[in-house]
């Protein structure tokens, strides 16, 4: 299967943060992917701006060793020797005046103008007051908004108000990474695409849907942002919900940005309140020479939770009475990220080896992997009767599209091209990002206020006991997390 290749517009991109780990581990060298895939021209500009004082060929020699690192392209290959051309820097102060008159000069006119906000959500405004200010940004320009989007409702509509004031809602790209992975837009595909699905998508035949963000490593490096998010504001708010809601929205009457976007929010606003009973957190305890959450976090007295796991209900007539589980955490004992929708077993067997009877289940592997899997039942192969095996019907798209499955495109590569296009489809929109924490807020408000600690759970396992149980008194129990 060959895929088509269509070049994106001449643009200039800037990237704000242009030195930081983002900037390095994906943005340049998916840049670069999608220059050496035909997709970027040799007419298109990548503009670096930080604070750090550097020309253009220092920018140049610190891409090159990113590339290298993150793609295994040599220092000497030709084709980044090109795409080196379109680089250059601007030392920039986000708070000050320094290099925005110099950025100025280095914008053309005629070309898409894209500004990459890979910063701090605290310089979101500084940098879009002065892309303003200076004449830089123009009514046709994109800003691209990286996670964290605010830490609760107020903060993210004070953010959403700061970047209204300089930039219309059709010029905010919200990126939610996880919407740029291949196999969450296939779910889409596979619901509206296939007439074999969507029939049996609802609360009549589906029992329930389990939603897997698991990770092996602990918070690492990262314990003193960590501490003050959590699995609940870090993971659940934005790419949990944003599974949650393309796997529970009505089919858009168009896949048109709004039109997606308007069904998303739409799950959000049904969303009823989770209860107490209904949630588990925890913390993952030391295991040999690693250090526990505590330690990491370098905060002996933290009550944040590096895992959680709930149950969630959407009070809608297609999913009325049908749970939602969700569950998110770190050191686990693979890492993994899946949607499995489990439907309901036959109403009546006639088959004597009922004991065999599994439900169906459709898996969709965001990570490792990418991929789809339906297990189904079937006839045990040889003599000795009827008796029934579950089997899947899997599709790896590394195995089913050949070397294009298996070089799929990396999450960041089509986000930052849809930027480009202009197509906000797989991007949040204001109020979609407000009425997720809307919901959330009271469930992070009755943590804070109470005194409960996080239950313990061994790194290498599969979450707290008490996550277990959130099903089993359901009479279900969670997919084993696997690699």
């Amino acid at each position: 299967m060959v895929s088509r290749v269509i070049p994106v517009e001449d643009f200039d991109l800037v990237i704000f943060g242009a030195t930081g780990d983002l900037a390095k581990r994906k943005i340049l060298p998916g840049l670069f992917r999608r220059y050496v895939a035909g997709q970027i021209t040799d007419n298109c500009r990548i503009i670096g701006a930080a604070r750090s004082q550097m020309d253009d060929n220092g920018f140049r020699a610190e891409a090159t060793q990113a590339i290298a690192e993150f793609t295994k392209t040599p220092a000497d290959d030709p084709q980044l020797a090109g795409f080196l051309k379109l680089l250059s820097y601007v030392p920039i102060d986000a708070k000050g005046t320094e290099g925005w008159a110099v950025l100025k000069e280095r914008m053309r006119s005629g070309v898409v103008r894209a500004f990459y906000f890979s910063v701090a959500p605290s310089l979101f405004g500084d940098i879009a007051e002065r892309l303003a200010d200076n004449g830089i940004a123009d009514a046709n320009s994109r800003i691209v908004v990286e996670k964290p989007f605010g830490r609760d409702l107020a903060t993210a509509k004070a953010l959403n108000a700061t970047l209204a004031r300089h930039f219309h809602e059709g010029q905010i790209y919200r990126i939610d990474h996880y919407l740029g992975k291949e196999t969450v837009q296939n779910l889409m595909a596979v619901r509206f695409a296939n007439i074999l699905f969507e029939p049996l998508w609802n609360a009549q035949y589906v029992d329930h849907v389990q939603i897997t963000v698991a990770e092996t490593v602990g918070i690492g490096g990262r314990g003193g942002y960590y501490d003050q998010s959590g699995a609940m504001r870090d993971m659940v708010q934005n790419h949990m919900m944003q599974l949650l809601c393309l796997t529970a929205m009505e089919p858009p009457y168009h896949f048109d940005p709004d039109a997606v976007r308007d069904e998303k929010l739409k799950v959000i606003r049904a969303l009823e309140p989770v209860g107490v009973d209904d949630i588990v957190r925890g913390q993952y305890r030391a295991r040999g020479d690693e250090p526990d959450y505590l330690t990491d976090a370098e905060n002996p007295d933290s009550r944040t939770e590096s895992y959680v796991a709930l149950k969630v209900l959407i009070s809608n007539w297609r999913w009325q009475g049908t749970p939602f589980y969700l569950r998110t955490g770190k050191k686990l004992r693979a890492r993994t990220s899946e949607i499995a929708v489990v439907f309901r077993e036959p109403p009546h067997s006639i088959f004597d080896d009922d004991e065999g009877q599994r439900p169906n289940e459709l898996v969709i592997r965001l990570q490792p992997n990418e991929g789809m899997n339906l297990k189904v039942m079937i006839k045990e192969p040889g003599p000795g009767g009827m008796r029934l095996v579950q089997v899947p019907l899997d599709m790896s798209f590394a195995e089913a599209l050949g070397p294009e499955g298996a070089d799929m495109p990396d999450a960041y590569e089509r986000l930052i091209m849809d930027v480009i296009r202009g197509n906000q489809t797989l991007f949040m929109r204001g109020d979609e990002v407000e009425a997720a924490w809307a919901w959330t807020d009271p469930i992070i408000a009755a943590w804070e206020n109470g005194k409960d600690r996080p239950e313990g759970y061994d790194a290498g396992s599969s979450g707290p006991e008490e996550a277990l149980r959130l099903l089993h008194r359901d009479n279900r129990r969670w997919r084993e997390i696997a690699a």
